[in-house]
């Protein structure tokens, strides 16, 4: 069974013991946090398609850890001005394990 789910603005494909990285959720590690924003359902054969989301379905999954990506650098310059600016950027993500998928009774 495989569930599309769609949090922090971005939608994910995922199925039970998949491992996602995902935006930054205000949540502890070793919690479980449960997503009602179910798009679809589905298994071999028989998919159920939600106006936006499937009423009823949940995915849950257990938070492994809460962190930052990788450093980018970021540089900005004008040419034939003299003005440069160098910046970094690391993007916080929640990583979550798919225990369950729910479908919709």
């Amino acid at each position: 069974m495989y569930a599309i789910l769609e949090t922090g603005g971005k939608q994910y494909t995922v199925k039970a013991g998949d491992v996602i990285y995902v935006e930054k959720l205000d949540v502890e590690a070793d919690s479980t946090i449960t997503f009602d924003k179910v798009l679809a359902v589905g298994e071999e054969g028989n998919v159920s398609f939600g106006a936006p989301y499937v009423a009823g379905a949940a995915v849950d999954g257990k938070v492994i850890k809460n962190g930052k990506g990788k450093k980018i650098t970021v540089l900005t310059y004008r040419p034939k001005k003299d003005s440069k600016r160098k910046m970094g950027h690391r993007q916080p993500y929640t990583k979550v394990e798919i225990t369950a998928i729910n479908a919709a009774k």
